[in-house]
Formats: structure tokens, sequence, C-alpha cells
């Protein structure tokens, strides 16, 4: 189906269900509830960050998971493409397709052109070149090219890029009739326009933005499995195997992974020009190398080099990072009231540093863990799971056929 096997046509399937049943399977508890303050996570801004992170991941898979050459600087082609998407609401219309396309198209070029300088060195060489290009990226953005009171202010420095009254669009309003900025939206469909279902105690929030992201995310999806089976995809693999044997055969490798590179950057702009569209907004903290960072560790934790990894290790960073970051002192308190006083201080206390402005260290023990018992991330728990039931199934069944 799709021009797709059995197994990957599974696997799209079970990424679709996963996206799209998404308002159902992140509200677990009823609204109002403590559980559901906490760990409900149904909500759109979040939802919309699960699938565009998602797509973001999942371009960067395509040149770390295949080729083996990993970027620190990835996020540059995120804040680009944000950059991008919001001058495009500034200056046209609020539209987001014009938007998005405009982001990917800004985005695959400067890959282009970073591409071209980084894939001159390979190795950590090549990792540390992309980190300084982006560094100097964000740079740009946050003071040369964002000082407003110069005539080319094209970032708006540390505040950020944003709507204003004073913008003269070419197509669309500039004002709404209640004097307020004009919304972003899908051929007249506001993006933040929500439609709440409420069944019993559960609300479930379906928000156009949200669904919007996640189908975007599914043809990216689509479209990195077809990379990941075609010969192109064959012969990435080909380079994270044995580069210098293919070299050794007069075959120049460097027009290959140029190409990964951008199709990455591509995505990474698609993943700017999405978040752009959702809130008109676009800074240099996108830019950041600790961005960079972020998206390697959410490559890594979900599996680097497989189809689903991506996916979940994007869902598992954002989701934990919003939970984690909601747990404070007063929330530790209630968990721990039924102990004795002086023990109860004494958990919060050293809870404290693993939860609320803590989170970032919790975070980090949970990387490192799957990095130690998890190589091949997420993905590879699933995957021994999987052979723990089907070991104990052919037991069962060898147990109860009869001897010969």
């Amino acid at each position: 189906m799709l021009g797709l096997n059995k197994k990957d046509t599974l696997l799209f399937w079970i990424v679709a269900a996963l996206a799209l049943l998404a308002p159902f399977i992140l509200n677990p508890f009823p609204e109002g509830s403590s559980l559901a303050q906490m760990f409900n996570a149904g909500y759109p801004d979040l939802m919309q960050r699960f699938v565009i992170f998602g797509i973001l991941v999942i371009g960067f898979n395509i040149l770390f998971g295949l080729t083996g050459y990993l970027s620190f600087g990835h996020a540059a082609f995120l804040g680009i493409g944000s950059y991008s998407a919001v001058w495009m609401f500034k200056l046209v219309g609020m539209n987001v397709i014009p938007a998005i396309l405009l982001a990917m198209i800004v985005s695959g070029v400067f890959a282009l052109l970073i591409g071209y300088i980084s894939l001159r060195r390979s190795g950590i060489y090549f990792s540390i070149l992309t980190l300084a290009i982006a560094q100097m990226c964000y740079n740009l953005a946050y003071s040369v090219l964002g000082n407003p009171s110069s005539n080319f202010n094209l970032t708006n420095g540390e505040t950020g890029l944003q709507l204003s009254l004073d913008d003269a669009r070419i197509l669309g309003e500039s004002v709404t009739a209640e004097g307020a900025l004009p919304v972003t939206n899908f051929f007249g469909l506001a993006m933040r326009s929500s439609y709440q279902m409420d069944v019993g105690g559960w609300l479930f929030t379906f928000n156009a933005g949200y669904y919007l992201s996640a189908i975007i995310m599914l043809v990216s999806f689509y479209v990195s499995i077809r990379i990941f089976r075609s010969p192109f995809g064959l012969m990435l693999r080909a380079v994270k195997s044995n580069q210098q044997r293919m070299n050794y055969t007069g075959l120049n490798t460097r027009p290959y992974i140029l190409a990964a590179f951008v199709i990455s950057g591509i995505y990474a702009g698609l993943a700017g020009g999405l978040l752009s569209s959702m809130d008109p907004l676009a800074g240099a903290e996108r830019m950041h190398w600790t961005a960079s960072g972020e998206i390697v560790i959410m490559a890594i934790l979900g599996g680097v080099g497989t189809l689903i990894g991506p996916v979940l290790g994007a869902g598992f960073n954002e989701y934990f990072k919003n939970i984690l970051s909601k747990i404070n002192d007063n929330v530790l308190h209630d968990w721990l009231g039924f102990l004795p006083d002086g023990f109860e201080n004494l958990l919060v206390g050293f809870l404290h540093y693993f939860v609320g402005k803590g989170w970032h260290l919790t975070l980090g023990i949970m990387f490192m863990l799957v990095i130690i018992f998890l190589p091949g991330g997420l993905v590879q728990g699933g995957q021994r799971i999987a052979r723990l039931f089907r070991r104990k199934k052919n037991s069962d069944e060898t147990q109860q056929t009869p001897a010969e």
C-alpha cells in the first residue's frame, strides 16, 4: 500500500493512529483531577510541539541515521524557517501554506551553502564546523541583523520578530475590524480554532493547527520511509558503513551526503515554519547551540537510524519536559503528605533539585540511562519487550506440543 511493504505500511498506520488519536491518548485522566493537572498533555500547544519536533527529528535522522554525519548546528535551519515564515506573514498574508513553503525553500538554500562548506571535512571536524556556523547564525540573528534602531532589522534582536499593526500585507487585512492582529489560517480556517468534546469527566480538545501539523508530519514520515527504502537511501547507508572504501572505487560520495544534508535542512525549515504558523513569533533562541543539542538528544532517545525512533524521541522529550517542569514543592508536599513532617520536608528538599526548575537534571539522568542500557533508544526497548513476549509464547507452545 502506498508503495510500502507490509511492515512499513503497518508502521505508518501506527504513527497515523498515534497522531490522529492524540487528543484521546494524551488525556487519560478526568478533567479537573489532580492527576489530570499533572499528567494530561492533550492541549493544543503541547500536541503541536509533539508533531512539529517529530518532523524536525525525522529530517535530522535522514542525515545522522543514514550517513552517520552528526550535525551540531541543525537548529540554525529551524530558526531560519521560523524567521522566513514570520516575514511572509508580515509582508504577504496570514495563510500558512505560503509561509511554510518559503520556510522550506530558504532553509534548503542555507542548508546547501552550509553543507557545501561543512562537508569539506568529516567526523568530528564536520560536527564542529556545523556548530560554529550555527553559532554565527545565532549571533547574527541576535545582534547584527537584529538592531531595532537600524534600517536593516531582519530579526528584531533579543525581542524576536513578531507581527505588528503597522505591517502592510499584500494579501489580506493588517488589522481586524476589532483593531486586533489577524490570526494565521489555512485558507480561512484559523489555526487557533478548536472544538471541545465533553465526555463524562473527560474533556477532549480538537485543534485545527494540531491536525494540520499532524497531517504534514505523516506526509514527512512517509517521505522518510521512501528515502530509507530507496537506492539513494542504500547509498547513504553505504557511506555510513565505509565511506573510504566507496571513495576508493572512484565513486564521489559528497553529492549524496550534501543531498541528505539539504533534505534534512528542509525538514528543519518545515518545522520552523510550522512553529511560526502556530504562533507567529520567531526568536534567536531557536538557533542556539543548546537547541541543536536537544535535537541530537531526541534522535538518540528514540533510536538513531530507525524509522519511528524520531517520533518517539521527540514525544518522550517534550512530554517529560512538560511534566517534570510542572512539579513544584507544593505538588511534592501533596504527594508526600502521608509521611512524618520531618521526613517529608527532607524528601521534598532532595527532590526539589530534580523537578520544577531542575527538570534538566532528571531528563539528563533519563538520557544517560537510555544510552547505557538501551543504546538503540526506545525502539530497542520496544524490540526487547516484543522478543520477551515472543519467547514466552514460543515456550508455551513448546510445552503444549506432545513429544514425537
